[in-house]
Formats: structure tokens, C-alpha cells, sequence
């Protein structure tokens, strides 16, 4: 029976090369994503890689559509064996002018839905002894930039909560990590090379250069290809079954300063 993955934020980004990967590998995937074409997306991948899936326009702001989600793919598919809490916002602004709807908005959909999400698949997860946990931090997870109090608070926050999650899932045979990417291009980087812009007064050019990509030993984007394989490897790799509880570095060197 194949193994079933619930990743959200799924359509596109990240979270849409990580539904691929696991789709390449025979996996059931329940897709997430508030994109107007987002179950044609999820249609499409299931279509290429001959697989079943759900998809679910669930908001990440509201907890009784994140534990609808779950309870409608466990409906479908009977169990879900990985969760992957990868949907993410933005905003950049100088704390004095930071919106307080912006910093609710980026905490709930960042950190919160995760632990939702977790919450809701934690019981199916140690019925049957085992259960895989990927969340989606970032470098700044681990360090910090100006202008973006919400989101380096909130990614901090999901690192820590995977390390709790690995010390209460590890009697049941549950892992639980964190991916910290450096600079991936998604359409969230790009909306955040525009908001810079602005904040700095800089050109596209610029701000890629001079601010993006500034601290990467590496001077590019980390491919979501990167950031789905490695995520495959932890959760479908039996050499990762001991991994756990860690927050990961995919920052081509960032965070080696």
C-alpha cells in the first residue's frame, strides 16, 4: 500500500517540487494551495506520476480548515505517514511601521499552522508507530535580517517546536526536522526582491546581489530541487531513520559566517 505525504503550500515553490519528488516515488499526496488553478496543479502532477491524490484550498490562518484538510485526507487514504508543513508568508518593513496584522498573519501561517497540522496527524502517527515531520524553517531560523521581525521570530519559533516534536515523537517511531534554506527562487522571493527595493531603495540587480545573495558563500538561489530531495531523504531513506530533531543548513554557506 503505497505511503501517503500531506504537504502544505503545495502548488507551487518549494512545496510543489517537494509534492513531485515524493510523487516520483509512488507516494499519495494531499496538495494544499489558494491558488486559482491549484487543483489543476495537483491533478496534473497525480496525472505524470500515475498517483492518488486530494487537494484542499485550506487557509493556514484557520485551524478548522487545517484539521478539516487532515481529517479528509485520513478519510481518502486511511493513514498519513509524512507531513511537511511548508506553506509561508512575508512582509518586510522597519519594526516602528510594521503592520500588527502582518505580524498575526505571518506567526499563524509560519508557525501556528504547524503546529495545527502536526497536532492533528500526532495521534494517527503513534497508532502505527511511525510518522515523518518536515518543517520548512529557513536560515533565518538561525540567524536574522532587519526588517523582518515576524518572520525571523516565527521561523525561530518552528525550530524549536521540531525539537520538541523529536523528543515526544521519538518512543513512537515519529521523526521530526527542519530544512533552513538559504535564498530559494519562489514566487515568495520574488514578491520579498520588490519589497526590498523599496526598503533599501535599490535596484532588482542590486538587491539581489548586494542583499540576497550577499551572505551565500555560494553566489546563487538554492534550487527547490535541493530542497525537495533533501527532504525526501529524511523521510523515505531508512539511513535517516535516526535523524532527528535537527535544523538543517541548505544556505549555500550563510549561515557559516
Amino acid at each position: 500500500m503505497a505511503k501517503t505525504v500531506l504537504i502544505t503550500g503545495s502548488t507551487s515553490g518549494i512545496g510543489l517540487a517537494t509534492a513531485k519528488a515524493f510523487a516520483a516515488k509512488g507516494y499519495n499526496i494531499a496538495f494544499n494551495g489558494l491558488e486559482e488553478n491549484g487543483a489543476e496543479i495537483a491533478a496534473q502532477v497525480a496525472a505524470e506520476c500515475n498517483i492518488e491524490h486530494l487537494f484542499s484550498p485550506a487557509n493556514m490562518l484557520r485551524a478548522e480548515e487545517i484539521k478539516a484538510f487532515v481529517q479528509a485526507t485520513l478519510d481518502r487514504f486511511g493513514s498519513i505517514e509524512v507531513l511537511v508543513n511548508n506553506a509561508g508568508i512575508q512582509f518586510v518593513s522597519p519594526v516602528e511601521d510594521f503592520p500588527e496584522e502582518k505580524w498575526n498573519d505571518i506567526i499563524s501561517i509560519n508557525l501556528t499552522a504547524a503546529f495545527i497540522a502536526t497536532k492533528a496527524v500526532w495521534p494517527g502517527m503513534k497508532a502505527q508507530q511511525f510518522g515523518r515531520v518536515i518543517n520548512v524553517a529557513s536560515a533565518h531560523g538561525l540567524i536574522a535580517s532587519a526588517f523582518k521581525s515576524a518572520y525571523v521570530a516565527a521561523k525561530h519559533g518552528v525550530v524549536g517546536f521540531t525539537k520538541v516534536m523529536a523528543l515526544e515523537g521519538g518512543p513512537h517511531g515519529i521523526t521530526c526536522n527542519a530544512i533552513c534554506p538559504g535564498y530559494v527562487f519562489t514566487p515568495i522571493v520574488d514578491k520579498q526582491i520588490g519589497a526590498q527595493m523599496q526598503a533599501h531603495n535599490m535596484t532588482r540587480e542590486e538587491v539581489i546581489n548586494k542583499v540576497m545573495l550577499s551572505e551565500h558563500a555560494i553566489k546563487e538561489f538554492i534550487p527547490v530541487e535541493t530542497i525537495a530531495s533533501t527532504i525526501l531523504y529524511l523521510c523515505d531513506s531508512d539511513a535517516a531513520a535516526t535523524i532527528t530533531g535537527i535544523a538543517m543548513p541548505l544556505d549555500a554557506g550563510w549561515t557559516a559566517h
